[in-house]
């Protein structure tokens, strides 16, 4: 009764406060007041219902009173104010913000069940579990695919057809066929199919069968990476195992050992390798390898849309080094084959990418696909649409402006609780994420799920990402293709075509940076008939929330280009200069491989002390000799700007090496007192050793996260304006584009510990740790001050004008220069920190030392204004943050915070202006 006496009279209470509002407020202000105590009533009173259900056992009992639903607002109120006073935003940046209230509310939904289901059957299981609160946004439904058989040419012999028994195969599919019959008539070919449509065999069966009839004939394959080496070795040994021991197929890279690099020297007939050892290896000493240069009869090069912006542009003077020594000095013709993922230009790119005369495409795919669900899997999703619409297969429609009251949750959370629903209910799954640490978060939380549901499953789930020894890598692979694990939380080391068997489902946390990675990665699941699942799960931030309130942006857009800037002066000299130390270079005979531009590198390079000739010769024949200084001038010139300085972390307790991370890297990971974690397992590191690279730590129960404090400055050297001196007087007559090598540093202040339970920050550390520099190139023009000033008269954010600026001029570059945009960045403002910026739209190279991007920018950078200002007042977008069509950025590091749409339109504007001037 006394209970009952308090709630009327805090009603009473609430009553009287709202009538001296009135009477002070006009009926505008009243309006809106009213509106927002609806939606929070809405809210809480949804809330309030929800706690009761499960107090009451999910039925509402008898004696059911208004007296325990006010309570429950009143509780479930207090709650909401508590947590929204606590938490802060979940993003990429702040990765492992898991909020322990949240998962422990969402036990409530969590299904403890472990029957087996089909990826269709998950999809409705989904909307009434784990689900029902609107989660999902949509589901694309992406038809099946019948295959088209053919039979196996007569160009392959009774030897190949043998191989092909073997491993179970007695017809192809069209586009293998077609691509077997051109590589054997002499053709260079690239086969663009979807992911899982057998395309190495494409390349296989032609080599071996050539390979089979010619004792002395060679072949040279080039993965990316060392892992997908490994697997195509396993593939080849199996299909060879009827064969004769002569093929003598071998892997040659950096994990090669010297007595087994000799051998295949002298024996190999089959050579795989990747492009950096091609770079540092195998051109600078082709004597070595004359027997198989001499013979070779194919050059293989897989996952060719890897190849693109800098670590491409090297890649194609690499392969042009390659046929120009076949040529010259071995006197061979190797044909080309290419295996590529779907894009928009795979013709375009391969012949680009070897400076190929003709090139056959093949792209009519042949191979069977079976039905995919992608699902669009909102956090985030809006409370209101929830309680109109429960089952919420599709939600339009709402600005930001008009969704502000979003249900609080965690996708870091939420991917997690899908994991765990997808192993329990027998799905093998790949749980995609685009940083370390969030794979290793993934993984904690998942294991955390599972001992409550499902807990003989916890140690059948593991994480898989670049740092971990190779041994470790090849276990985890071995044992999901065996069945021993159901499910893998991975970086995008395993986007790529490494076999691990069958895959029913793909889980994408967050955008994993364009279309084409997305659909690698879901084309992981689903093989031949079986149907399979696709999640992806958004951020917060406004490009995965951007997607999921369009999903036909997502599924209609074409999927990128792949680009390859083979004019780029910059790489082209660093790499004449290796190819000039292999074999002398002669513009009657090279041009053809390097292009119009050779004549002009040439003598640069003959001017900074690099080339020399015998002056005895006339012009036409003259053959440029390398002088340089450097023994092995390939060792100095990095194509994919690969960090040297690693550290290993090691658990000091069981003294075993855990991992090895970039010099950069640790600096944000393995710090002295950084909380760290691997397999799942969080570690406390106590030590980071400087001299000898090492980070030792141990296994520790913390119940707070580590952030690192940093900031990064980008010093243009060259210009008395990088960093001046912030005078309110100093006027600007005039701004022109320029174009200044510039130094990148990284400093760390520190790191915050922050508790796992409310996200709140617990304490702020200092720490000194060396400040990570390289020195590379910018592109920039000065802001006149009267812009400043007149941005500010109109009461818009200075600060983030500039950050959104540098964002949409990056978008638009590649309308006018071939590249990459991750060869790219803009200068990005932390909008949490106060101090002085430089007043400038600023974008530099990415890569140490580099890519010549910037350079090529500077003539066209006013062009590139007016194409983004054009794009800016063209978008639609209302938000001030902007959409991804306009400002928002891939390449932002700090996650597209702090960007305003129109001040960026008013600062353009002004530096056109200036410009006219």
């Amino acid at each position: 009764m006394q209970r009952r006496q308090v709630l009327v009279m805090r009603l009473l209470s609430s009553i009287v406060q709202q009538r001296i509002i009135v009477n002070m407020m006009d009926v505008p202000m009243i309006v809106s007041v009213l509106k927002i105590r609806e939606s929070s009533f809405r809210s809480n009173l949804w809330k309030a219902i929800e706690w009761l259900l499960f107090k009451t056992g999910n039925e509402i009992s008898r004696d059911f009173s208004l007296e325990d639903l006010l309570i429950s607002v009143k509780e479930c109120d207090s709650a909401a104010r508590g947590n929204e006073a606590k938490q802060s935003r979940i993003t990429p940046a702040a990765s492992n913000n898991f909020d322990r209230k949240h998962s422990a509310a969402s036990r409530t939904h969590r299904c403890h069940g472990t029957d087996s289901l089909l990826p269709e059957e998950m999809v409705e299981h989904l909307r009434k579990g784990i689900g029902a609160k609107g989660q999902v946004v949509h589901v694309e439904d992406i038809g099946a695919r019948r295959p088209v058989y053919v039979e196996v040419p007569h160009e392959l012999s009774e030897n190949m057809r043998s191989a092909l028994h073997s491993i179970g195969i007695t017809q192809l599919y069209s586009h293998q066929a077609e691509s077997i019959q051109a590589s054997l008539s002499g053709k260079n070919v690239v086969v663009a199919t979807m992911t899982s449509s057998g395309k190495s065999l494409c390349y296989n069966l032609p080599v071996l069968e050539v390979l089979s009839q010619s004792s002395s004939s060679c072949a040279l394959y080039i993965f990316p990476t060392k892992a997908l080496a490994q697997d195509q070795l396993r593939a080849l040994l199996a299909m060879t195992k009827g064969f004769d021991g002569s093929l003598n197929i071998g892997v040659y890279d950096g994990d090669t050992t010297q007595e087994d690099r000799t051998w295949l020297r002298h024996n190999s007939r089959l050579l795989i390798t990747n492009p950096d050892m091609l770079h540092v290896s195998i051109l600078p000493h082709h004597r070595r390898f004359a027997r198989i240069l001499e013979n070779i009869r194919f050059v293989v090069i897989d996952e060719a849309h890897i190849y693109k912006g800098a670590f491409g542009c090297h890649t194609a003077f690499v392969l042009r080094r390659l046929r120009r020594l076949c040529s010259h000095v071995y006197g061979s013709d190797p044909s080309f084959v290419f295996s590529t993922a779907t894009s928009a230009n795979p013709h375009d790119h391969c012949m680009e990418l070897a400076s190929l005369p003709t090139l056959e495409l093949i792209q009519n795919d042949g191979s069977p696909a079976a039905r995919k669900l992608f699902i669009l899997w909102n956090p985030f999703v809006d409370q209101e649409t929830v309680v109109k619409n429960p089952n919420n297969i599709m939600v339009n429609g709402k600005s930001s402006d008009e969704s502000a009251n979003f249900k609080s949750s965690s996708p870091i959370v939420d991917v997690s609780c899908l994991f765990a629903e997808m192993v329990q209910h027998g799905l093998r799954c790949l749980a995609f994420c685009k940083t370390r640490k969030l794979c290793e978060l993934v993984l904690c939380y998942t294991r955390e799920i599972l001992q409550q549901t499902a807990p003989h499953l916890v140690d059948s789930i593991c994480a898989y990402r670049a740092g971990y020894i190779a041994q470790n890598r090849r276990r985890i692979e071995s044992d999901f293709f065996d069945g021993k694990l159901c499910g893998i939380a991975a970086t995008n080391a395993l986007e790529l075509g490494i076999d691990v068997g069958h895959i029913d489902v793909t889980l994408h946390l967050g955008f994993p940076g364009s279309i084409s990675s997305l659909w690698q990665q879901a084309g992981r699941a689903g093989r031949r008939d079986r149907p399979s699942l696709a999640v992806y799960v958004a951020f917060e931030g406004p490009l995965d929330q951007y997607f999921m309130k369009y999903p036909k942006k997502l599924f209609g857009s074409p999927i990128e280009c792949c680009h390859v800037d083979a004019k780029n002066q910059q790489v082209l000299a660093q790499q004449l200069v290796c190819a000039a130390h292999e074999h002398p270079l002669s513009l009657s005979y090279d041009e053809k491989f390097f292009g119009s531009g050779l004549d002009s590198a040439i003598v640069s390079l003959k001017n900074r002390g690099y080339l020399s000739y015998d002056s005895l010769c006339n012009s036409s024949a003259k053959f440029w000799n390398y002088i340089g200084h450097e023994k092995m001038p390939s060792h100095s010139v990095s194509i994919r700007s690969i960090e040297t300085e690693r550290y290993k972390v090691i658990d000091q307790q069981k003294k075993e090496i855990l991992e090895e991370i970039e010099e950069s890297s640790a600096f944000f990971q393995v710090y002295e007192g950084a909380v760290y974690m691997n397999q799942g397992k969080t570690y406390l590191v106590t030590s980071l050793d400087l001299s000898r690279k090492i980070a030792s730590c141990y296994v520790a129960d913390l119940k707070y996260y580590t952030k690192s404090r940093d900031c990064t400055d980008i010093h243009v050297m060259g210009s008395k304006y990088a960093y001046r001196p912030q005078l309110s007087n100093i006027q600007f007559s005039r701004t022109t584009a320029r174009a200044d090598p510039c130094k990148v540093t990284t400093t760390w202040l520190g790191y915050h510990r922050v508790s796992r339970g409310s996200n709140e920050i617990m304490e702020t550390v200092d720490h000194v740790l060396p400040k990570y520099s390289y020195e590379s190139q910018a592109v920039w023009v000065s802001v006149p001050q009267s812009v400043k000033e007149a941005v500010i008269m109109k009461d818009l954010d200075f600060r983030a004008g500039l950050h959104a600026a540098s964002h949409v001029v990056l978008n638009v570059v590649p309308l006018r220069i071939i590249c990459n945009l991750s060869d790219l960045a803009p200068e990005c403002i932390n909008p949490e920190y106060t101090r002085y910026y430089p007043e400038r739209i600023l974008l530099y190279d990415r890569h140490p030392g580099g890519s010549g991007v910037s350079v090529q920018v500077q003539p066209i950078f006013m062009e590139l204004l007016i194409a983004a200002l054009e794009l800016l007042t063209s978008c639609r977008c209302s938000e001030h943050g902007g959409c991804p069509n306009c400002v928002q950025s891939f390449a932002c590091k700090e996650y597209n915070e702090g960007l305003h749409k129109e001040s960026a339109i008013m600062i353009i504007k002004g530096v056109l202006d200036a410009e006219k001037l």
